[in-house]
């Protein structure tokens, strides 16, 4: 008797590679042939459906479960070419349900037991590492998508922020988004000092200038205006038509002298580009120029939040702000009228003069106003450069604006203008 004939053939197989009884894996083993001769209680549990495959071809028993026939194909390729497989992932219907596993397979081979000598295998259950691994994928493809909102999410509040930038002053603008002012209504009674600008006969100027004409001046000068209110360090209230509404010592300050002094400086350098645009601005159609006239008021007014839950306007209430309108319809073109508080804190750094007193709309008593002139030293005069260019033909001016497109325009203007007028010359 040999020796393989001696042991008991199903303890044999029962203890060989997989060990069967003790696989957590569906194991079968399959003879020289690929029949299958054995499996484990855990292929019957797992493929139910299967019944009795002894001796059943193995390749068979994958395409009754389902497996596609390039899968098929694959493991007896690589099996007799390699003499072990693996297939990471077949999909086998159970129940109704879709299942996931690996089968791994190899040849043995044993001298002394010549009925080890085929292939023994198992299938390895991966539906639940498979699941997780797609929900990862899930969640890292859900996490893109989460991104690429947030990001676009966040250029659109960028965007909002920059054209809501135009709509407040910067003052407001920077206490806004920095939270350091609560977005509801809320006010303060604070010493400021106030300002008031227009354009003298704005009226005529709309009867005679063609609507595209109007706008383009309008917005020239407001431009303007804007750029030296900012660096002075005031606070944008409104536009009313041509009107401007500044005011300083809210919602940051630096005392009432210097908040006043600062309102000034900004009347002189606004009073000062005016005059250096007039030719620019007879250029775009306004036959005289425009003529301006300032009134500056200080005292104790009422600024914060008003409104409803719908809407709030950040503004000033008090009489300084109706002296300040006053004051400007009261001054002559070009010309900076200020109130007596104003000129008591100021008087020792600026040159004034005594103007009239006047008893403004809505005020019992006289007012004595002043016309400010310059600053008696050199420290707070106007030292804005302007970049300028003179050619044989041509003078461009180069303006100092927050708008660039209408600087390309501007520049294109006088392109056409040039072209037309000296086309016929030299």
């Amino acid at each position: 008797m040999n020796v393989q004939d001696f042991f008991n053939q199903d303890k044999i197989i029962d203890l060989s590679f997989f060990n069967f009884e003790n696989a957590i894996t569906a194991a079968y083993y399959a003879n020289e042939n690929l029949e299958v001769q054995k499996v484990n209680k855990n292929f019957v549990d797992f493929f139910p459906v299967l019944g009795n495959i002894k001796n059943v071809y193995f390749p068979n028993v994958l395409e009754q479960l389902g497996v596609p026939e390039e899968q098929i194909s694959q493991f007896k390729s690589e099996l007799d070419k390699n003499g072990k497989v693996l297939i990471p992932q077949i999909l086998i219907n159970i129940d109704g349900k879709e299942r996931i596993f690996s089968l791994l397979s190899a040849k043995t081979k044993n001298k002394n037991f010549e009925y080890l000598n085929g292939v023994q295998g198992q299938f390895v259950d991966r539906t639940a590492e498979w699941e997780l691994r797609r929900e990862r994928e899930q969640l890292y493809e859900q996490s893109k998508i989460d991104n690429r909102i947030i990001e676009e999410k966040s250029t659109q509040l960028e965007n909002l922020a920059t054209r809501l930038a135009k709509y407040l002053s910067p003052q407001i603008y920077k206490s806004i988004f920095e939270d350091k002012q609560e977005l509801k209504s809320t006010h303060s009674r604070k010493n400021l000092t106030i300002f008031f600008s227009d354009i003298i006969q704005f009226t005529d100027l709309t009867d005679t200038m063609e609507p595209e004409k109007l706008a383009n001046v309008i917005n020239s000068y407001l431009s303007e205006m804007s750029t030296i209110a900012v660096k002075c360090g005031g606070t944008i209230d409104k536009f009313i038509g041509d009107a401007i509404m500044v005011f300083f010592g809210d919602p940051e300050t630096d005392g009432e002298v210097q908040d006043a002094l600062k309102c000034l400086e900004m009347a002189i350098m606004m009073r000062n580009r005016v005059e250096e645009l007039q030719k620019h601005w007879k250029k775009m159609g306004v036959k005289n120029g425009l003529g301006v006239r300032m009134g500056v008021s200080t005292g104790f007014c009422t600024v914060g939040n008003f409104g409803s839950d719908l809407r709030l306007d950040y503004t000033v209430l008090g009489s300084p702000v109706n002296l300040a309108a006053r004051l400007q319809s009261a001054a002559d073109r070009n010309t900076i009228i200020i109130d007596e508080n104003t000129n008591n804190l100021v008087n020792e750094v600026v040159n004034t003069q005594k103007h009239n007193s006047i008893t403004p709309k809505g005020f019992t008593r006289p007012i004595d106003t002043f016309v400010l002139n310059d600053f008696k030293s050199d420290e707070h005069k106007n030292k804005r450069k302007m970049l300028s260019h003179s050619g044989k033909r041509v003078e461009i001016n180069v303006i100092d604006s927050s708008d660039i497109r209408a600087a390309i325009e501007e520049l294109k203007n006088i392109q056409e203008k040039f072209e037309e007028e000296y086309s016929t010359d030299e």
